[in-house]
């Protein structure tokens, strides 16, 4: 408690001081709301009688351990042992048992394959980092979809890309990124080109953008966090008020509304993460003189009525830096912030 209390008054926060000790956090709090000194914490005072002995316990783990048994996980080991009429132990206990000796992962010879986060990625600037991912948009005819591939720039949050097609290829992927990529005038060996690990992702695309010097980047499998700035902007599509739920006519219909949806967000929606600025206004480099008059706007307002001021004035500022999957670090900063 010492320890703790020091590294607190020297800034620390309490969370990560007690996940170095090994201690909860609401254990903590308990003991310093508590008048005594010691821990409080009673425990068993005696083993339970029904409790394995040593020599059970290590019965137990030689058999799960075993050539037969390593891969499997225990509620199959004591249904295979129960067909051959022999009992050793609860799915529980065993469970327990593996959990004591560090063992709750893979057992066998044959590790499974973790998979990483994808590394962290920042940019100051337009045309930096591009995420993109593709959607189903719905048709008249009920498991039938036109599918919408669109891309946003990291830093700006400009829709750079919006193309429909009928059917999702790694073919079409390439062209289409290569005439949005065309459109914006850039270096394809200043880019980085975030989506998800589908199909259209990859083959064809993958192997004519590196050709070109793109940095491609991937999300890990079923983790829609990876790459969540394209699903928060689908997000935001699909509950426009003028989103269709009935589906779309035909695939122009739906490319249409799209291109519309797309003047919208680039041109009129105020972004809250770029200091609620247009998109296009912070990729044109338009947004810093937006953000400085409204800040002279709100200095004005605080001049002329101080005293409903109780607080300092909104900043109206937008990052400068825009990260792509952040690191804890880096997370623990903006919150600092």
């Amino acid at each position: 408690m010492k320890l703790l209390d020091q590294a607190c008054a020297r800034g620390a926060r309490l969370a990560p001081c007690c996940e170095v000790v090994g201690l909860n956090v609401r254990t903590v709090q308990r003991w310093r709301a508590s008048s005594a000194d010691d821990d409080m914490r009673m425990g068993p005072k005696t083993k339970p009688a029904n409790a394995l002995s040593d020599a059970e316990e290590a019965e137990v783990l030689r058999v799960v351990n075993s050539k037969e048994f390593r891969d499997l996980p225990p509620k199959q080991i004591v249904a295979i042992l129960a067909d051959r009429g022999q009992y050793l132990a609860s799915e529980s206990t065993i469970e327990r048992l593996l959990h004591r000796e560090g063992q709750r992962k893979h057992r066998g010879p044959k590790r499974c394959k973790g998979v990483a986060k994808p590394r962290e990625k920042a940019a100051n600037g337009p045309c930096q980092i591009w995420s993109w991912d593709i959607t189903c948009l719905p048709s008249p005819i009920i498991g039938h979809f036109y599918y919408l591939y669109l891309a946003i720039d990291v830093w700006s949050r400009k829709i750079v890309g919006a193309r429909v097609f009928d059917r999702e290829s790694s073919e079409l992927s390439k062209e289409w990124m290569l005439e949005a990529m065309a459109s914006e005038g850039l270096d394809p060996t200043s880019l980085i080109l975030h989506s998800d690990n589908g199909a259209p992702m990859k083959g064809t695309l993958k192997a004519c953008l590196e050709n070109l010097g793109v940095f491609m980047s991937y999300s890990r499998a079923y983790v829609s966090d990876d790459n969540a700035i394209s699903e928060s902007l689908f997000g935001t599509m699909k509950t426009r008020p003028a989103y269709p739920r009935n589906g779309f006519a035909n695939i122009e219909a739906a490319q249409a509304w799209c291109a519309l949806f797309v003047d919208w967000y680039n041109t009129e929606h105020r972004h809250s993460s770029i200091g609620y600025v247009t998109p296009c206004q912070r990729h044109n480099g338009e947004s810093e003189a937006i953000l400085a008059q409204r800040r002279c706007v709100y200095k004005r307002a605080q001049a002329k009525c101080p005293e409903r001021w109780s607080r300092k004035p909104r900043p109206w500022v937008a990052p400068e830096i825009v990260y792509l999957n952040p690191d804890r670090h880096t997370l623990e900063l903006q919150r600092g912030k």
